[in-house]
């Protein structure tokens, strides 16, 4: 017969679920304008900061572009120049009635033209000068750089689907998991205390802890599917612990019972008046009625029924009834590990 003592302890409460690690922000990096791609200015692999310079493609034709809209810029400025003078000399002309108001009218007409013909020289320099920015390609994010796509000497497009390669942030990182409908009222608060909930990725066994973090997003509908909404945390990964695609078991702390009374989850027993326990008094087995807490497949409080001290049973209950005699062969501690809800 196997026994334990009930003990106090102060008991997360968790709900677990299973996710898969998510890149918080994942850029698939092309050019904006057509050319030869003249410089990879990156290794695969290698981390990036967000402005670092990825690659370059040939500029001279852009360049040209933005030479010859300012030379055109700066004929047109010398003529506005000369027809403002003449504008002005007729002025004088006309108050001496020397020439017709008609003549004042007209030169007044070209200036006006040539001041808007300005104004669109400048819009052609801008979106050339934007255009040259684009041959010098930069990170958008700081992350780390993926399998390079195309070769320098290559013609890169806008359309090219693949792209040049992708930049993956990852730190920090999120981890996406569902948890069960019925929880949504308790996520829902949990998501509005200032003080966040903490959220553990542990590897697919649950045995190695991979980060902390804390939820950061619930999904706005409900799978009808599978009765599940989805959720997000959020983690630090410095030291690269998480990688996109990957599955890990997780773990929401949803809050604590402090000093709560916990026997194994091997010592409730179920009958038709709900959940018991057998303790043993003097060396004789009594059927005791508990009310449950919480329990999963390692642990349970018990609310009432059964104190701190008391001897349970743990294993060996089907030669039991009860004032049975008891014959102690073990007797065990708790499971280190528990949860409730």
């Amino acid at each position: 017969m196997v026994v334990e003592q009930a003990s106090l302890r102060d008991v997360p409460y968790l709900l677990r679920g299973i996710g898969t690690v998510q890149s918080l922000h994942s850029v698939v990096i092309r050019t904006q304008v057509e050319g030869i791609l003249t410089e990879v200015a990156f290794k695969e692999g290698q981390q990036v900061n967000r402005g670092d310079l990825l690659a370059r493609i040939d500029d001279r034709a852009i360049a040209a572009e933005v030479a010859q809209a300012r030379a055109e810029k700066a004929r047109n400025e010398a003529q506005l120049h000369a027809a403002r003078l003449d504008l002005e000399r007729y002025g004088n002309l006309v108050r001496d009635e020397a020439i017709a108001r008609q003549t004042v009218d007209q030169q007044r007409a070209q200036v006006e033209q040539l001041e808007a013909t300005l104004r669109a020289n400048e819009a052609l320099i801008a979106a050339a000068q934007v255009r040259l920015s684009y041959t010098r390609i930069t990170s958008p994010v700081t992350g780390r750089v993926g399998l390079r796509r195309v070769d320098a000497g290559n013609v890169v497009r806008p359309s090219d689907a693949q792209g040049l390669v992708s930049v993956t942030q990852l730190d920090p990182i999120a981890v996406l998991f569902s948890l069960p409908q019925d929880e949504l009222p308790r996520l829902q608060a949990l998501l509005r205390d200032p003080a966040g909930a903490a959220v553990t990725a542990f590897d697919r066994a649950g045995g190695m802890t991979l980060a902390e973090g804390h939820l950061s997003m619930i999904d706005n509908q409900i799978d009808s599917s599978t009765g599940t909404i989805s959720l997000k945390a959020e983690f630090p990964n410095a030291e690269g612990k998480l990688w996109p695609g990957q599955f890990v078991a997780v773990e929401l702390r949803t809050g604590e019972s402090q000093d709560a009374t916990v026997v194994s989850a091997r010592a409730i027993q179920r009958g038709r008046q709900g959940p018991f326990v057998f303790r043993v008094e003097e060396g004789k087995a009594t059927v005791v009625p508990v009310t449950l807490g919480y329990a999963d497949d390692d642990i349970a409080v018990v609310a009432s029924g059964v104190a701190a001290g008391d001897t349970v049973v743990s294993d060996g209950h089907s030669r039991l009834k009860a004032g049975s005699a008891v014959k102690t062969t073990t007797t065990t501690g708790l499971a280190s590990k528990g949860a409730a809800r």
